[in-house]
């Protein structure tokens, strides 16, 4: 049983709707799972929010996970807005924060370890920087 297109009529029963659904299912080999991880960054001494520029900002996390950590430069006119690195994404975003969009992983031990590494290196940045980070969103 064939699910109508438009203008073809009605579903007329459920087995219509759950082929169609199913007929856009990747195969269980290619599933794959990713995480998002938002951090606000913020001063350590005024507990205010970092600006984009300056020596205790956005653009130096950013420019530190560059450097020293090996990610790859995402920038829009002659501003660093992100990084790329082995199918992850650091973003800005709008609110300011920081977001990791985590590499299709296979597995929940993967994504953990990603989640990990990434969080040790924006420590390791935000603290020669002297900013902290709070995950929030």
């Amino acid at each position: 049983m064939s699910i109508p297109q438009s203008g073809g009529g009605p579903i007329e029963h459920h087995s219509q709707l759950a082929e169609y659904l199913a007929s856009g299912c990747k195969p269980k080999a290619d599933w794959r799972i990713g995480t998002e991880h938002e951090k606000f960054g913020y001063c350590k001494d005024t507990l205010r929010p970092i600006p984009y520029e300056g020596p205790r900002s956005i653009l130096a996390v950013l420019e530190g996970l560059r450097d020293g950590h090996g990610w790859s430069p995402v920038t829009e006119g002659d501003h660093l807005i992100g990084l790329e690195k082995d199918g992850a994404n650091v973003s800005l975003e709008p609110g300011g924060q920081l977001e990791l969009s985590g590499a299709p992983l296979e597995t929940i031990h993967q994504t953990c370890d990603e989640v990990n590494e990434h969080l040790r290196d924006v420590k390791d940045i935000a603290d020669k920087v002297g900013v902290g980070f709070i995950g929030l969103g």
